[in-house]
């Protein structure tokens, strides 16, 4: 039996490769759109990739299941209430493929959405009768449990779904052996959650006694805590959860399509047309001249999340890239079904070479040259573009908090005729939010480069509490 785990960081997704080496078969669990690992793994191992699952319909991901379906005849296996518009084998509790040396036992395990689904994965060489592990989707994560609230457009309710996933958990999950394997499809960065470990794997055990969800407590107790204090879902969220259920287009047969340079002249037509001038280089190189109207989302950090936070996914996007890097750009647009590209910008920033008078920098400073502006006689606003949780743990006094996922709809809330001063905690976030400011004509800013990090190791004061 092989059992591998694929880990996208930016994304903070799991995928698995499940194999059997006696009949040569292989199954890929909850892949990502770009499904090249998976076909590579599976020729090394002598495997045939001819089976898919998904756990359930994600929302912060485009899966890959229909790229496995059309380049390996992969069947796809969704949960039996799930409802879609490609063939599908629906699965129900108890339902099993069995190999030779594998077996996989499907749990129903509703909450996080409907159609959920855990995986039991027996290594028949080892026990038939005992699981190895259990791929657990979104329902159980390490650390935390899968959040009920993300399906309210689709008609369920927060509480009912709540209510199913307690009993998913103790009825299916906390009845399996404390040695079984915990194998979710999310880690610490995910915002299906609120307190996920940056461990990848765990066993039941140690989630039974160190998760805070699975602790014991009436069902309306842990409804109450699992529908609380949850992070801002981000827009794109049930766009792509609708997206996992439709027949779509490939991501290789739209990156064959969207992967074309467009010349300075038309970029510059497209954004004054309501196009997205996405730079996705780093926060310095944006800062020392960037494209007037571009925001920076750079490559460096969570990329598409953000793209998907902040975007509108019905207006198309341009890309702005260090040459080269174009098609990683476009790629992992296309992993959260952002496919609305119109191409890059023909050579880049060296584009604009003749044209200074459309270049803008921003003005990027460090943490002792900020703290200096405090004590003049103008000092500029803090503006703390984190979340309020991280703002509460520790800030710049006095400083303002305006989470990034809120700014443009409170721009009102700042003042026209002050500097300001933008942070987060290392200089990604804050970069993302002074090209806002400045598209909404916002430009007497400053950017403290290295973030609250930054502040921090200069020894220089911070607050905490509310």
């Amino acid at each position: 039996m092989i059992l591998k785990q694929y880990y996208l960081g930016c994304l903070a997704h799991a995928s698995y490769l499940l194999g059997d080496e006696a009949s040569a078969t292989a199954i890929v669990v909850d892949p990502q759109r770009d499904i090249e690992q998976y076909l590579a793994d599976a020729e090394r191992f002598g495997l045939q990739i001819r089976h898919v699952f998904l756990t359930h319909f994600h929302a912060d991901f485009i899966a890959g299941h229909l790229e496995l379906r059309d380049r390996c005849g992969a069947t796809i296996h969704l949960g039996r209430r799930a409802e879609a518009e490609y063939t599908f084998s629906p699965m129900a509790d108890g339902d099993m493929l069995q190999f030779s040396d594998l077996r996989l036992q499907i749990l129903e395990t509703p909450g996080h959405t409907i159609e959920s689904i855990s995986i039991l994965v027996f290594d028949l060489e080892k026990s038939p009768s005992t699981p190895h592990a259990v791929l657990t989707g979104d329902t159980l994560f390490i650390g935390d449990v899968g959040r009920p609230d993300l399906r309210a457009s689709l008609g369920w309710t927060a509480d009912d779904l709540g209510a199913r996933l307690y009993d998913s958990l103790h009825n299916k999950l906390l009845a399996l052996p404390d040695d079984t394997l915990i194998y979710p499809a999310h880690g610490a960065g995910s915002l299906c959650g609120k307190q996920l470990s940056s461990d990848t794997v765990s066993t039941l055990g140690d989630q039974r006694r160190m998760n805070y969800a699975l602790q014991p407590m009436p069902k309306e107790d842990f409804i109450r805590l699992v529908t609380t204090d949850q992070p801002d879902a981000p827009q794109y969220f049930a766009y792509d959860a609708i997206l996992n259920t439709r027949e779509r287009v490939t991501l290789d047969s739209n990156l064959e399509k969207v992967l074309q340079p467009v010349a300075l002249d038309e970029v510059i037509r497209l954004g004054d047309s309501g196009a997205h001038l996405l730079d996705v280089r780093d926060a310095a190189e944006f800062a020392r001249g960037h494209l007037a109207g571009s925001i920076n989302i750079g490559l460096g950090g969570q990329y598409a999340t953000w793209v998907g936070t902040l975007l509108d996914r019905l207006k198309p996007i341009v890309i702005i890239a260090e040459p080269g890097r174009e098609q990683e750009a476009a790629l992992r647009l296309g992993r959260i079904g952002f496919d609305y590209v119109r191409g890059y910008l023909n050579e880049g920033m060296a584009a604009l070479a003749e044209r200074p008078d459309l270049v803008w920098p921003t003005e990027r400073v460090s943490a002792t040259m900020v703290a200096a502006e405090l004590l003049s006689d103008d000092p500029p606003l803090v503006l703390d573009i984190r979340n309020p949780r991280e703002w509460e743990a520790k800030r710049i006094p006095e400083s303002l908090n305006i989470p990034l996922n809120h700014l443009e709809k409170r721009l009102a809330e700042l003042p026209r005729g002050r500097r300001i001063a933008v942070y987060c905690a290392g200089g990604y976030r804050s970069s993302i939010a002074t090209s806002i400011l400045h598209q909404n004509g916002i430009t007497d800013l400053i950017e403290m480069a290295g973030g609250l990090a930054a502040w921090d190791a200069a020894k220089l004061p911070v607050v905490s509490g509310t």
